[in-house]
């Protein structure tokens, strides 16, 4: 699993960001994305952040990611604790 998390201040710049990562995973909080994908797909991942998106970085952006190798070292609250639960709707 991979969190990113980014604060990036160009508005095109967000958004194809934005867009970048939802096509991998999706949408935790605003500018937070978790990814939950093979080892080979993160470090594609990575790659492309590294080849595409660095170079177009201003000083003040930032992108963090978080390699999480168990899931049960995350503590969640509120809404994301409910938020993994698998929900079966049966009409």
């Amino acid at each position: 699993m991979l969190i990113i998390s980014y604060d990036i201040s160009d508005n095109k710049l967000r958004t194809q960001f934005s867009k970048f990562l939802s096509a991998y995973g999706y949408r935790l909080q605003y500018s937070v994305f978790d990814i939950e994908n093979s080892a080979r797909m993160i470090d594609n991942i990575t790659s492309q952040i590294e080849g595409r998106f660095m170079k177009k970085f201003s000083n003040s952006d930032s992108v963090i990611m978080f390699k999480i190798k168990n899931e049960d070292d995350i503590i969640r609250y509120g809404y994301a604790k409910n938020d993994e639960k698998d929900m079966i709707v049966i009409f």
